[in-house]
């Protein structure tokens, strides 16, 4: 196996993990908040079969990873029923933002865990170095962790922000929505996945530039260890 196809591996397994988590925590909140539907059917798990979209999850991934794009995509969208809910408002926010929050602790998790390798493991800041910049340093079994964590931190980093992106039907609209009248929320609703495969397709230059500052907060702490 080449380093080609360990990286493709490490990126697959990030991003279903990524994926598994944010959906779970979509559940787990909207359970939290009083709506147990997605609870029931079984949606709080880290079992990615619970969450796959044939497009979102296999094909638009499978691509990006056979043509060196980042890995970007979604799973199974987590069914809420806001009549559930206490407080529609807040409720719904707080549903919808629990995904890329959930993303962002596995971020932050990642980067520590690169962190105590960068200065416990003999060569380690060496290794994190070369894992940040996408090369191998030594063959010391804490490399392919320190690539297998790089993409976790990088994976959930970007599902993180273009989540949080207003188009429809990502989180961040969740969150817009309510602040729009009924009439023009009616028009923002329908843009849908129109609007998502254009961003997916033709974003590209706009998902980099958003992605890359977030990114390098978390990339800066570890080149300064």
């Amino acid at each position: 196996m080449t380093l080609q196809h360990v990286d493709i591996l490490f990126q697959l397994i990030a991003f279903l993990f990524a994926i598994s988590i944010h959906e779970s925590a979509h559940a787990w909140m909207a359970n939290r908040r009083g709506d147990p539907t997605a609870r029931m059917l079984g949606r709080i798990s880290l079992n990615p079969i619970k969450h796959i979209d044939p497009v979102g999850t296999v094909l638009l991934p499978l691509i990006a990873m056979l043509t060196h794009l980042p890995v970007i995509g979604w799973a199974k969208p987590t069914p809420v029923d806001p009549r559930n809910f206490k407080n529609p408002v807040l409720d719904d926010i707080l549903t919808s933002v629990a995904g890329p929050v959930s993303n962002f602790i596995v971020a932050t998790v990642a980067t520590i865990l690169l962190a105590l390798i960068s200065v416990a493991a003999p060569n380690g800041r060496m290794i994190v170095q070369g894992a940040l910049g996408g090369f191998v340093f030594g063959n010391s079994a804490f490399v392919p962790a320190a690539l297998l964590l790089y993409q976790f931190l990088l994976i959930n980093v970007l599902l993180a922000v273009f989540n949080l992106i207003p188009v429809p039907p990502l989180d961040g609209s969740h969150v817009l929505r309510h602040f729009l009248s009924e009439r023009v929320r009616q028009a923002y609703d329908m843009m849908g996945i129109f609007a998502l495969m254009a961003l997916v397709f033709f974003g590209g230059n706009l998902l980099m530039g958003l992605i890359r500052p977030v990114l390098r907060v978390y990339t800066s702490i570890l080149m300064s260890i």
